[in-house]
């Protein structure tokens, strides 16, 4: 009996012996993940879904990267949390860039999301807004005042040679289309996934003003302080590496995306909207480009014009030089 005592207390201190070494084992591969906070213009939605799904598919855990995604109301709200420290990253669109910089603000572009810019201003066909000069005297809704959808509406008014006092520029929030649906709006300031899912929910015939006719810049961008940028450098080369595989799959598994959006995006109930949303966010990832240098690369001569136009229109006062805010040392050559 003393024998198969003593035994069964070995065996116990073994166990017990396995399961510290495991848990310390689990603890240090804990503190070795580093991690990185993104700030998002947006609340989690569909056409983030490979910013959203890394429990599921592990591109940023298998790169060492700890991440987190903090919602936001617009462009200027992500720029807000990285000047903070509540984020290190930005998911932001250049004309909050631009903004930022033109206050003096130290900032470094990253990575280029969506090269294709995506903005547009949608109006009923009854109203008879066929372009910019057409909006003079309207009620417009936006986002948010801080989002790009005020920020690519104010480019076409200034096309127009408007500005915001000739027209009323209010906040519709994320269901921007349901005051146009209701006649509470006479046109709204939106995306093409926007767009899309207003058509969707019955938003009948419209015209569209696309804001890449007048002016073609990224719709949106990942931007840093230049603190983060310095402080950080291995934490964003994980980073960049880990989304830009993220993106990658997107491309290639829409359908995979579209059934994963079920879970991780509020707006991702039904799967075949999805997979749609999935497939108009993956053609704005996509130019000439990134088709030669691989996804996420930048043309610092259309973000220059960008904020070339922002100046001469009276969006900011500076001049602004975006080949030394630009860098492309993140990513890797494809």
């Amino acid at each position: 009996m003393k024998l198969k005592s003593l035994w069964m207390v070995f065996i116990l201190l073994f166990l017990a012996a396995c399961g510290a070494k495991e848990e310390t084992g689990s603890t240090n591969e804990k503190e070795k993940m580093q991690p990185i906070t993104v700030a998002n213009w947006s609340q989690p939605i569909t056409e983030a879904t490979n910013l959203l799904v890394d429990e599921e598919k592990g591109f940023f855990k298998e790169k060492g990267i700890d991440l987190t995604v903090i919602p936001g109301a617009g462009g200027g709200d992500a720029v807000k949390n990285i000047l903070s420290g509540q984020a290190d990253v930005a998911f932001t669109d250049p004309g909050s860039l631009y903004f930022a910089l033109d206050k003096g603000e130290k900032l470094k572009v990253i990575y280029n999301i969506y090269p294709q810019n995506v903005f547009n201003v949608v109006s009923l066909k009854q109203s008879k807004i066929e372009k910019p000069e057409d909006l003079k005297g309207k009620t417009i809704g936006v986002y948010s005042l801080t989002s790009g959808t005020r920020q690519n509406l104010l480019i076409l008014l200034h096309q127009a040679g408007l500005t915001e006092k000739d027209v009323n520029i209010v906040e519709t929030g994320i269901s921007n289309f349901a005051p146009l649906m209701q006649g509470q709006v006479d046109a709204t300031a939106a995306t093409d996934t926007g767009l899309f899912l207003a058509k969707q929910k019955g938003l009948g015939d419209v015209n569209v003003i696309e804001v890449k006719d007048y002016l073609n810049i990224p719709s949106d961008v990942f931007v840093v302080t230049e603190k983060t940028y310095e402080e950080k450098k291995d934490e964003l080369k994980k980073f960049i590496a880990a989304y830009r595989d993220s993106a990658e799959w997107m491309v290639k598994h829409p359908e995979e995306a579209a059934t994963l959006a079920k879970k991780a995006a509020i707006d991702g109930k039904d799967e075949k909207v999805n997979l749609e949303i999935i497939k108009l966010r993956n053609a704005s990832s996509i130019s000439a480009g990134t088709e030669e240098n691989g996804l996420g690369a930048m043309d610092v001569s259309v973000l220059q014009q960008g904020a070339d136009t922002y100046q001469r229109l009276g969006l900011v006062k500076n001049k602004l030089d975006m080949s030394q805010v630009i860098t492309e040392e993140f990513l890797e050559e494809k």
